[in-house]
Protein backbone atom coordinates (compact mmCIF):
# COMPACT_ATOMS: atom_id res chain seq x y z
CA UNK A 1 0.00 0.00 0.00
CA UNK A 2 2.86 2.50 1.07
CA UNK A 3 4.22 1.96 -2.69
CA UNK A 4 1.38 2.69 -4.52
CA UNK A 5 0.85 5.30 -2.87
CA UNK A 6 4.05 6.56 -2.98
CA UNK A 7 3.59 6.33 -6.70
CA UNK A 8 -0.23 8.07 -6.54
CA UNK A 9 1.58 11.06 -4.85
CA UNK A 10 4.80 10.97 -6.92
CA UNK A 11 2.99 11.53 -10.51
CA UNK A 12 0.90 14.43 -8.60
CA UNK A 13 4.18 15.41 -7.92
CA UNK A 14 5.42 15.71 -11.36
CA UNK A 15 2.15 17.18 -12.63
CA UNK A 16 2.16 19.78 -10.30
CA UNK A 17 5.75 20.48 -11.60
CA UNK A 18 5.23 20.65 -14.64
CA UNK A 19 1.85 22.77 -14.76
CA UNK A 20 4.55 25.04 -12.70
CA UNK A 21 6.79 25.31 -14.57
CA UNK A 22 5.01 25.52 -17.81
CA UNK A 23 2.90 28.34 -16.12
CA UNK A 24 -0.10 26.73 -17.56
CA UNK A 25 -3.93 27.25 -16.48
CA UNK A 26 -4.73 23.53 -15.18
CA UNK A 27 -4.39 21.76 -11.91
CA UNK A 28 -1.71 19.86 -11.50
CA UNK A 29 -2.76 16.54 -10.05
CA UNK A 30 -4.76 16.51 -13.32
CA UNK A 31 -1.64 16.50 -15.41
CA UNK A 32 -0.55 13.44 -12.43
CA UNK A 33 -3.71 11.97 -12.68
CA UNK A 34 -3.20 11.53 -16.55
CA UNK A 35 0.42 10.26 -16.17
CA UNK A 36 -0.97 7.81 -13.84
CA UNK A 37 -3.45 6.70 -16.13
CA UNK A 38 -0.34 6.21 -18.83
CA UNK A 39 1.80 4.01 -16.60
CA UNK A 40 -0.88 1.78 -15.83
CA UNK A 41 -1.74 1.18 -19.64
CA UNK A 42 2.11 0.96 -20.33
CA UNK A 43 2.28 -1.68 -17.75
CA UNK A 44 -0.44 -3.74 -19.41
CA UNK A 45 1.30 -3.71 -22.61
CA UNK A 46 4.56 -3.66 -21.90
CA UNK A 47 5.90 -6.69 -19.36
CA UNK A 48 9.30 -4.35 -18.21
CA UNK A 49 7.11 -2.04 -16.14
CA UNK A 50 5.23 -4.92 -14.47
CA UNK A 51 7.30 -3.80 -11.17
CA UNK A 52 7.71 -2.28 -7.72
CA UNK A 53 4.30 -0.69 -7.35
CA UNK A 54 2.59 -1.49 -10.71
CA UNK A 55 3.18 -4.96 -9.72
CA UNK A 56 0.12 -7.05 -8.66
CA UNK A 57 -2.12 -4.46 -8.69
CA UNK A 58 -1.01 -2.13 -5.72
CA UNK A 59 -1.87 0.72 -7.67
CA UNK A 60 -5.66 -0.46 -7.62
CA UNK A 61 -5.76 -1.50 -4.01
CA UNK A 62 -5.01 1.49 -2.81
CA UNK A 63 -7.22 3.65 -4.89
CA UNK A 64 -10.08 1.61 -3.65
CA UNK A 65 -8.54 1.91 0.04
CA UNK A 66 -8.23 5.86 -0.56
CA UNK A 67 -11.64 5.37 -2.13
CA UNK A 68 -13.30 3.80 0.95
CA UNK A 69 -12.18 6.60 3.23
CA UNK A 70 -13.20 9.78 0.99
CA UNK A 71 -15.81 10.86 3.53
CA UNK A 72 -12.84 11.89 5.48
CA UNK A 73 -11.87 14.23 3.60
CA UNK A 74 -15.15 16.80 3.61
CA UNK A 75 -14.22 17.03 7.57
CA UNK A 76 -12.04 19.83 6.55
CA UNK A 77 -13.98 21.76 3.92
CA UNK A 78 -17.43 21.38 6.74
CA UNK A 79 -15.70 22.78 9.68
CA UNK A 80 -14.42 25.65 7.55
CA UNK A 81 -18.45 26.24 6.55
CA UNK A 82 -19.39 25.88 9.87
CA UNK A 83 -16.09 28.96 11.02
CA UNK A 84 -17.60 31.09 8.65
CA UNK A 85 -21.44 30.45 9.08
CA UNK A 86 -21.94 34.46 9.46
CA UNK A 87 -20.60 34.94 5.64
CA UNK A 88 -23.15 31.90 4.15
CA UNK A 89 -26.06 33.91 6.41
CA UNK A 90 -25.28 36.99 5.11
CA UNK A 91 -24.66 35.93 1.47
CA UNK A 92 -26.73 32.81 1.27
CA UNK A 93 -29.15 34.38 -1.44
CA UNK A 94 -26.37 35.07 -3.70
CA UNK A 95 -25.12 31.63 -2.94
CA UNK A 96 -28.48 29.92 -3.51
CA UNK A 97 -29.08 31.75 -6.46
CA UNK A 98 -25.38 30.96 -8.14
CA UNK A 99 -25.70 27.24 -6.60
CA UNK A 100 -28.97 26.93 -8.64
CA UNK A 101 -28.37 28.14 -11.53
CA UNK A 102 -24.72 26.45 -11.99
CA UNK A 103 -27.00 23.15 -11.68
CA UNK A 104 -29.55 23.99 -14.46
CA UNK A 105 -26.37 25.26 -17.22
CA UNK A 106 -24.96 22.04 -15.87
CA UNK A 107 -27.90 19.57 -16.85
CA UNK A 108 -28.50 21.52 -20.09
CA UNK A 109 -24.77 21.19 -21.18
CA UNK A 110 -25.24 17.45 -20.09
CA UNK A 111 -28.63 17.28 -22.05
CA UNK A 112 -27.08 19.18 -25.08
CA UNK A 113 -24.15 16.93 -25.13
CA UNK A 114 -25.88 13.61 -24.56
CA UNK A 115 -28.63 14.96 -27.75
CA UNK A 116 -25.40 15.68 -29.82
CA UNK A 117 -23.94 12.35 -29.52
CA UNK A 118 -26.94 10.62 -29.77
CA UNK A 119 -27.39 12.38 -33.35
CA UNK A 120 -23.93 11.68 -34.95
CA UNK A 121 -24.39 8.00 -33.40
CA UNK A 122 -27.60 7.50 -35.54
CA UNK A 123 -25.94 9.30 -38.59
CA UNK A 124 -22.86 7.05 -38.54
CA UNK A 125 -25.29 3.86 -37.82
CA UNK A 126 -27.62 4.64 -41.16
CA UNK A 127 -24.99 5.17 -43.27
CA UNK A 128 -23.83 1.97 -44.78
Amino acid sequence: MIAGLSLILLCQLAGEVLVRSLGLPMPGPVFGMAFLLLLLLARDHFTALNRGPLRNAAVERTGRGLLAHLSLMFIPAGVGIVKKLDLIVEHGAAILVTLSASVVITLLATVATFLAVSRLLSKSQAEP
